[in-house]
């Protein structure tokens, strides 16, 4: 069907056909399961909703990590099948592959990870974390904290390039120095030289930013040299990272990543009635063993705010549902969340946690409030980086009353 929108004769409500393009194989493949979760459990909990006079259809691809056949499946949901959102994409690899022909259609992509900022498209919905949202606060607290000298590891495509250049500017602005920089292919499992590198180096700090099956050999490898090196096992150094979350510590077991820091805007761990309902739902619904992370918590926003844009403005045409989503406010597992008109990005809170031998995150700060996206760091003088975590001048917070 070529038309987006149709008439079910059983349920007589309009159907609105949505594509869902995560990567469910290949290197990263559990964190697209777990998003794609997250969007259907928002997707069966509107169409079970009797007061809409719409259900979505999600129409879903998996790329396999493969960047041709993200655009080979987008192209297909925009010209073949017609559709108007797309919602998807884990690294900003493949968002960057899609998105000429997102902004080619004049559709909306809505994008839930978080990811390395400098980038604002009008035909893209970032629920995902901007750079000040959590690269920011998580290099302040350890420069605050450890000497200012880093060792960035990472896969090598835009998110790492991008991350390990703002947190090398933070270091080097406090007097610090960038001791060493490695970049993997994504998918690449053998770390042992990097491994051997951190060893004869001794960082301060390591700012890990591998994703997918890289990352988890990454643990591993860690954890194994740690029995015949004790600094890597020591508090001398503090380990890092920006994508480790509930999931993947379930997939390398918790004893290989405790103690590690991490920034996110969701943790399990968050104690308020949001939090709790939703992931009482989510084990309903995939099981008590399943583990929702924040990209999945995005994910599911992503299905709230596409629910309540459509219901709102009577429409699924692209420049009137970005319009309504900007008059919506989520109460959301994580806090308050809403889509800044300014860049199409979320106000959401940073939250700094350390993992725990359970596998879970303790939460050791947050940010008072949800702060406004800044993807560009067009405000955030880096040069100021020192105790106070927040990063945020208070005429950039969300009004409590928003």
């Amino acid at each position: 069907m070529s038309m987006t929108k149709h008439k079910n004769s059983v349920l007589k409500k309009t159907v609105i056909s949505v594509g869902v393009l995560y990567s469910l194989t290949g290197t990263y493949g559990a964190i697209g399961r777990e998003m794609l979760n997250g969007v259907l459990l928002a997707i069966e909990q509107t169409n079970a909703n009797e007061a809409l006079d719409f259900v979505i259809e999600p129409i879903i691809r998996d790329p396999g990590g493969d960047l041709d056949q993200y655009y080979s499946m987008c192209s297909e949901m925009l010209h073949t099948l017609g559709l108007r959102h797309v919602i998807g994409c884990y690294t900003s690899a493949s968002r960057k592959r899609i998105l000429p022909l997102i902004e080619g259609a004049n559709a909306l992509l809505w994008h839930s990870p978080r990811y390395e900022g400098f980038e604002s498209s009008a035909n893209v919905i970032y629920l995902g974390a901007a750079p000040n949202q959590h690269v920011i606060p998580l290099i302040n607290h350890v420069v605050s904290h450890h000497d200012a000298n880093i060792y960035n590891v990472g896969s090598n495509y835009v998110w790492s390039w991008e991350i390990h250049r703002i947190a090398s500017e933070v270091i080097q602005d406090k007097g610090g120095s960038v001791v060493g920089a490695q970049l993997l292919p994504i998918g690449e499992r053998d770390v042992g030289a990097i491994i051997a590198d951190i060893i004869e180096k001794r960082p301060a700090i390591v700012l890990n930013t591998l994703v997918g099956e890289s990352a988890y050999c990454f643990y591993a490898a860690w954890k194994e040299a740690s029995r015949s090196h004790a600094f890597l096992g020591s508090g001398d150094v503090a380990k890092l990272s920006l994508t480790l979350c509930e999931p993947e510590v379930q997939l390398v077991g918790a004893d290989a990543v405790e103690g590690y820091l991490v920034s996110s805007v969701y943790f399990q761990s968050i104690d308020n009635p949001e939090n709790r309902l939703f992931l009482r739902q989510y084990r309903s619904r995939f099981g008590v063993a399943s583990s929702p992370s924040v990209d999945t918590e995005a994910a599911y926003l992503i299905g709230v705010f596409l629910t309540r844009a459509i219901d709102a403005c009577g429409s699924d045409e692209p420049s009137s549902v970005r319009t309504a989503a900007y008059g919506e406010t989520v109460a959301a597992p994580q806090g308050k969340v809403r889509i800044d008109v300014d860049n199409n990005h979320s106000y959401l809170t940073p939250r700094l946690g350390r993992c725990r031998p359970d596998g879970q995150f303790e939460i050791f700060w947050s940010a008072p409030e949800p702060i406004k996206p800044d993807p560009y760091l067009t405000w955030v003088d880096l040069s100021e980086v020192g105790g106070n975590t927040g990063m945020t001048p208070p005429a950039r917070h969300m009004a409590s009353g928003e």
